[in-house]
């Protein structure tokens, strides 16, 4: 009998996206954000979560796909880590969902550059991908 896992999903540019559950603290809606000079340009800014100081990694940028429309704001997918929390500026958020673990393939071969190394591998829905991010690569940014 094969395992099931539970994804939190959310949509960047067209693309449909999932992050392990228990990897999850919260989704909420945009925050605004405090800039921090000289940070890496995925480096959105902080945002104040009910007193907790977290960090805003636009994810578009992060892998490298065009910058969303500047009338959209994000929603924030916030993560929990050892180190503290960190948010994941996306598109929209979609539902939890579960899938079967012996269904999990390695990243489809069209998705190229630094989106397709950021990711752990791909579920094939009924009508769409679902792209499992690696949040530890996703998070290690560089200066």
């Amino acid at each position: 009998m094969s395992e099931l896992n539970q994804y939190c999903t959310f949509t960047l540019d067209g693309l449909h996206f999932g992050v392990e559950v228990r990897h999850v603290q919260e989704v909420v809606r945009y925050q605004e954000m405090t800039r921090v000079p000289l940070a890496p340009t995925e480096v959105r800014g902080l945002i104040n979560l009910r007193g907790q100081i977290v960090t805003a990694v636009d994810l578009r940028r992060r892998m490298g796909l065009p910058d969303r429309a500047a009338d959209r704001n994000p929603m924030n997918v916030v993560l929990r880590r050892d180190d503290g929390a960190t948010s994941l500026l996306v598109d929209a958020i979609g539902d939890v969902i579960e899938v079967d673990e012996g269904a999990f393939e390695r990243p489809p071969e069209t998705l190229q550059g630094t989106a397709r190394e950021m990711l752990r591998g791909a579920y094939k829905l009924r009508d769409r991908l679902l792209l499992v991010l690696d949040t530890e690569k996703v998070l290690a940014l560089t200066p």
